[in-house]
């Protein structure tokens, strides 16, 4: 892990072009050693795009390993980059509908989603504007730490995701929070929600921290650009009469925000993670 630090301050150094060139060669090369993942994308692409030829799902997996490489050195970046050099790669949209809820005193819950820019993404909009993100706790005491460290030094906070009362407590004190609830989720108040039509284990807290803080949820979508020409952060309108009934909907529209995502930028979804795991005795096998 120490090494893996080192590294990540060594890529930091680089310039941005030359970090893009390593990370696309770092996934190109994963993508040619035997390695378990790759099987987890291919099944992945299969169960999400099954209408899709099998040419052009291989031509899916060989771009995504590239994108996945590239998030590395944007990790590097998004830890160790000076501010004002990060803004500089991005162009924010619906950022003045974010800033005129905060400015109201509403909190805000910036509704994110794994891409392969995650680290990068959430970066952008608390070097912007003061945003508490937040984590899942590693099973690592040192990658916790360095999360804690590094990530915590370019967040207003760091929130751990099962801690929901500091949730709470920013959003009904007005403030901004960055959260990412949507990959497989099997502890207490997951739900079987719909994913590409397949039901998954899912993380549902979204709804009840809007019920209970009033906060306003925002879509939070970041595309990573062709080349060398940055980012767009995208920061959708507040989603009407959310929550809505029950947590179940509520979270599914989240899930179709992103499905409409992933069509649109197939590469950039992470589709190294099993999403379809853990379903239960009920259901079958995926991986």
């Amino acid at each position: 892990m120490w090494a893996a630090l080192w590294m990540l301050k060594s890529l930091a150094r680089r310039d941005y072009p030359a970090s893009l060139r390593f990370g696309r060669r770092l996934g190109e090369f994963a993508r040619r050693l035997p390695l378990p993942q790759k099987k987890v994308v291919r099944r992945n692409i299969e169960l999400c795009f099954p209408e899709m030829p099998h040419a052009q799902r291989q031509r899916l997996l060989e771009r995504h390993f590239c994108e996945a490489g590239i998030s590395l050195p944007e990790t590097a970046l998004a830890w160790f980059m000076p501010r004002e050099h990060l803004l500089s790669l991005v162009r924010f949209e619906g950022l003045d509908e974010f800033d005129r809820l905060v400015a109201s005193g509403r909190g805000v819950i910036l509704l994110a989603a794994h891409f392969t820019t995650l680290e990068i993404g959430a970066r952008f909009i608390t070097a912007a504007r003061k945003v508490h993100a937040v984590y899942k706790p590693s099973s690592d005491p040192l990658l916790s730490e360095f999360f804690r460290k590094y990530r915590g030094a370019v967040a207003a906070s760091m929130i751990a995701s099962d801690d929901i009362r500091a949730m709470v407590r920013v959003l009904k004190a007005g403030g901004a929070v960055w959260y990412a609830p949507d990959q497989a989720f099997r502890a207490k108040g997951a739900e079987m929600v719909p994913f590409f039509g397949i039901p998954v284990a899912t993380n549902t807290a979204t709804s009840r921290l809007a019920r209970l803080t009033g906060a306003a949820v925002l879509p939070y979508f970041v595309e990573r650009l062709p080349g060398e020409e940055g980012y767009v952060v995208r920061i959708g309108p507040a989603l009407e009469n959310f929550p809505g009934p029950d947590s179940v909907s509520d979270t599914l529209r989240h899930h179709e925000l992103i499905e409409a995502e992933i069509r649109r930028l197939p590469a950039q979804y992470l589709w190294l993670h099993k999403r379809f795991k853990g379903l239960g005795p009920e259901y079958p096998v995926r991986y």
